[in-house]
């Protein structure tokens, strides 16, 4: 019957045989191959079970992870911060002093760090100033009205408060440090004396005795002291150092060898 129908589509017109061929080409190749692949498909069932394509699935799924772990950038993957040590020493140790949670005084620190290198003031200074104000209590209020953690006035900082919502953000830590340094500095730069801008900051300026001036900087010491210990751990074994200095190129082994 097959045999037929192309011989009676032969004894046509050319014109009406072009159109019909290539379509029947088409058809009869998708066939051969959907059979073919069907035929594949039965044979590797019966020999290798159900879980063949589960296999091949699993063996090219770990294909491209390993393609793409070696092309791709992990994102996934956490950077270290160079100042993540010096951090987190600073943080354990106002926790401990002062009694409040870790994950708090990190916080504390990191605003600290960030808003002191913003407007160009040592963060230990502003994290002493914190300590001598409030210890650390982000809801502290002094009887004169001084709030936060920098025990800031808010009739006297409006203006600085302003910027981040009024007076409601003298008790959000992040605000009050920022707006703290930013009094802080620029009693600073006013008078070009730590001293003096410090005794500013606490209204004391007739204190003789430079009282608040001397707990914050003793403060300000003791996280030195922290930050100091954590730089020695962190420094190269003292032969690794010697012999640097004698070789720098010979840096495989300790022994020099």
């Amino acid at each position: 019957m097959f045999a037929k129908s192309i011989s009676e589509i032969s004894e046509l017109s050319p014109d009406r045989v072009a159109e019909p061929l290539p379509r029947l080409r088409k058809y009869l190749t998708l066939v051969v191959f959907l059979a073919s692949f069907s035929a594949l498909m039965l044979l590797l069932h019966e020999r290798y079970g159900i879980h063949f394509l589960e296999s091949a699935f699993a063996v090219v799924q770990s294909e491209a992870s390993a393609i793409s772990a070696r092309v791709l950038p992990q994102q996934d993957e956490a950077v270290a911060h160079p100042d993540d040590a010096r951090h987190v020493a600073l943080a354990e140790y106002l926790a401990k002093r002062y009694k409040v949670a870790q994950d708090l005084t990190l916080d504390f620190v990191r605003i600290a760090h960030a808003e002191g290198s913003q407007v160009g003031l040592d963060p230990l200074l502003v994290m002493a100033v914190i300590a001598v104000e409030s210890r650390y209590n982000p809801i502290a209020e002094s009887v004169v009205g001084a709030k936060g953690l920098m025990q800031i006035i808010p009739k006297f900082h409006g203006d600085k408060l302003a910027k981040f919502g009024g007076e409601k953000a003298v008790y959000d830590p992040e605000s009050n440090i920022r707006v703290g340094t930013r009094i802080l500095k620029e009693y600073l730069t006013r008078t070009g004396n730590v001293g003096i801008a410090l005794q500013m900051y606490a209204g004391a300026l007739g204190d003789d005795n430079d009282t608040y001036t001397t707990k914050v900087l003793g403060e300000k010491q003791r996280l030195q002291q922290v930050v100091a210990a954590v730089a020695e751990r962190t420094l190269p074994a003292p032969r690794l150092v010697a012999q640097r200095a004698r070789d720098p190129r010979r840096l495989d082994s300790p022994l020099g060898e």
